[in-house]
């Protein structure tokens, strides 16, 4: 059955009388997002809370066990998720769809054991919840019905919807968070996350995992992107800048007010602020404002073993391992090792002798036309960066070249 055929429906009480209609159904998130908890009814002395436990029965109106001057008085709703206020016409993330959509309707399905229970089944997104609601009372209920069975169906299960609540409170209150989407590869969160108005994409980003916000938000428009970051406390902007690629996080960064940059960058940890401060002093369309600094160095003597080793502790991004590169006490670049080859040597093979040659690098001047055109000619996916002494300083990553040259498109 659909929410908005509930809605307005009778309810009488055990002697048969009717006491009130049905203004709202709700859920409580806490206890279980699917089923109804209570029922809002709309009667002479003013809106009352009846629990669905009291419900007897449903078809024709409600029938329940319990007298209306026994209900409490509706004076609030912490706690509570109301359909139809709460819902209906509301934004709403699809995970399984990957896209966000409206709320037309909502699909209600009923448990009978000793009592009945009615759960959440789905949202209807399209057509036929929106001309259910336009055409209630209007023309008769068999001719709606007969009309509704030649629209199609657009529903989306319950079990896929992820809400959007724009009040920290009651976000708070509900136990709303987003783990569906957390679970979506990061640019399908910055697609759904730039078709959402400015409220609700904070309200999002406030609820994901620093990692997850961190890679999502590195997908999303530059200027969406610092939009959102502007949008966020200065603190949990931080936490999220902390877990971006450095490379990225200094774009995002050189992209604020001085102001609010250096708000975050107070609130980062004393390691990735340093870091920071480093990659800003470089300007943007060069090797080193582009480059990452997290990657995969060893010492000129290490051996495949040593590599193993600081693979398994390695943090960094997975674009930065294809990769290891060697050297000297100095920091001095010595060789670059690709991964394929770690992987087809024994344990006690030593580094250098599996070295890629000739050995490809760019100073950390370079103009991006110039690593750009290295990584075509040379079929690269990692490109050291070096300064005038030769020290190995960052990496440039094929990601970083891609997304270089979507920007020019």
């Amino acid at each position: 059955m659909a929410l908005t055929e509930l809605l307005g429906q009778p309810v009488f009480e055990p002697a048969g009388s009717q006491c009130g209609r049905i203004r709202e159904l709700a859920v409580a998130p806490q206890e279980d997002r699917a089923r109804i908890a209570v029922l809002i009814v709309r009667t002479k002395s003013g809106d009352r809370v009846l629990p669905f436990s009291a419900v007897n029965s449903i078809n024709g109106g409600l029938r329940i066990d319990s007298a209306v001057s026994s209900w409490p008085i509706a004076d609030g709703s912490e706690g509570l998720f109301l359909l139809a206020r709460d819902l209906l016409d509301q934004q709403i993330i699809d995970v399984h769809g990957r896209k966000v959509v409206r709320v037309n309707d909502v699909e209600l399905y009923q448990d009978v054991s000793n009592r009945p229970v009615l759960r959440v089944g789905s949202v209807d997104v399209g057509a036929r919840g929106a001309v259910r609601r336009l055409l209630k009372g209007v023309v008769p209920i068999a001719a709606l019905r007969a009309l509704l069975r030649q629209i199609p169906e657009r529903p989306i299960p319950w079990d896929f919807v992820d809400l959007i609540e724009t009040d920290p409170a009651r976000r708070v209150k509900l136990k709303i968070s987003h783990e569906r989407l957390a679970r979506l590869h990061p640019a399908d969160i910055a697609d759904i996350v730039e078709d959402l108005a400015p409220d609700e994409r904070e309200a999002v980003f406030e609820t994901l995992d620093d990692d997850v916000a961190a890679e999502a938000l590195e997908e999303v428009d530059p200027k969406v992107q610092k939009a959102i970051v502007e949008s966020l406390d200065s603190d949990r902007a931080a936490d999220i800048v902390e877990e971006m690629d450095p490379d990225a996080a200094a774009d995002l960064l050189a992209d604020l007010t001085e102001d609010h940059t250096s708000e975050i960058l107070q609130e980062m940890a004393p390691k990735e602020r340093e870091e920071m401060v480093e990659l800003l002093e470089f300007r943007e369309n060069t090797a080193a404002g582009r480059m990452n600094t997290e990657y995969m160095a060893l010492d000129v003597k290490a051996t495949a073993h040593d590599a193993i080793e600081a693979l398994r502790h390695f943090e960094g991004g997975i674009e930065t391992v294809s990769t290891i590169y060697l050297v000297d006490s100095h920091g001095t670049l010595a060789g670059a090792v690709p991964l394929a080859k770690l992987v087809l040597a024994p344990l006690e093979t030593p580094l250098l002798s599996l070295t890629q040659e000739p050995l490809i690098s760019c100073r950390e001047n370079a103009s991006e036309m110039e690593f750009a055109e290295r990584f075509d000619k040379y079929n690269l996916l990692t490109l050291p960066v070096i300064d005038d002494h030769n020290k190995l300083t960052g990496v440039i990553t094929s990601d970083d070249v891609i997304s270089l040259l979507r920007a020019k498109l």
